[in-house]
């Protein structure tokens, strides 16, 4: 049996994939860049993508020990207040190597609920500590299915450590969710970038 091999010549000279090959194009829509800002939106949600994708990088408290966290609109942004229901769970390990988890977190999960979906809690404002980290949205434009959401993400944690959140859920409407926002617990967002990319 022969192995192809490729080089870096070889891959510059494809100009398109077999017609049996398929892939999701990522295509950036939007950039919000934080600067001591209350909250980060994003209203260019609609139709045209099946998939949504949040990147947050960098994203750095004014405030330490702030839970990080999203809500859904149907009006375009006047109100996030979708009812959601969510499961999160978090792995934790500390810069002593004095402690370790693995652990369900009842108290950041929702039951349908309007209150704001935690991303990750207690994020440290030290100068070199932030969260970074990704959530999916699925069908955000259906006027007949829930809009489930999937996320996870890294987080210095204020005490020193690493703390990385993960969890899903779902927006309990049939409306199409148009918007989206981001903020934290208390005080501002002191910097940080969010990118939206719609996936087809």
């Amino acid at each position: 049996m022969a192995i192809n091999l490729a080089n870096n010549n070889s891959l510059a000279s494809i100009t398109a994939l077999p017609a049996s090959v398929s892939g999701g194009a990522m295509t950036l829509i939007s950039t919000a860049t934080a600067s001591s800002s209350a909250t980060l939106s994003f209203t260019d949600i609609d139709d045209t993508y099946d998939e949504y994708v949040f990147k947050f990088i960098n994203i750095h408290p004014a405030t330490d020990a702030q839970t990080f966290q999203f809500n859904l609109s149907t009006d375009g942004g006047s109100n996030y207040n979708v009812t959601k229901t969510s499961t999160w769970f978090q792995s934790f390990h500390n810069e002593a190597d004095s402690a370790a988890s693995l652990s369900y977190e009842n108290g950041y999960d929702l039951a349908q609920s309007t209150s704001d979906q935690p991303i990750v809690y207690q994020v440290g404002n030290g100068n070199d500590e932030q969260v970074s980290g990704m959530i999916q949205l699925f069908n955000p434009a259906s006027t007949t299915f829930v809009k489930h959401f999937i996320g996870r993400c890294s987080s210095y944690y204020y005490t020193n450590g690493n703390l990385c959140g993960h969890f899903a859920g779902y927006g309990n409407t049939t409306s199409a969710v148009n918007a989206v926002i981001f903020k934290m617990s208390s005080g501002n967002i002191d910097s940080g970038v969010i990118k939206l990319y719609g996936i087809s």
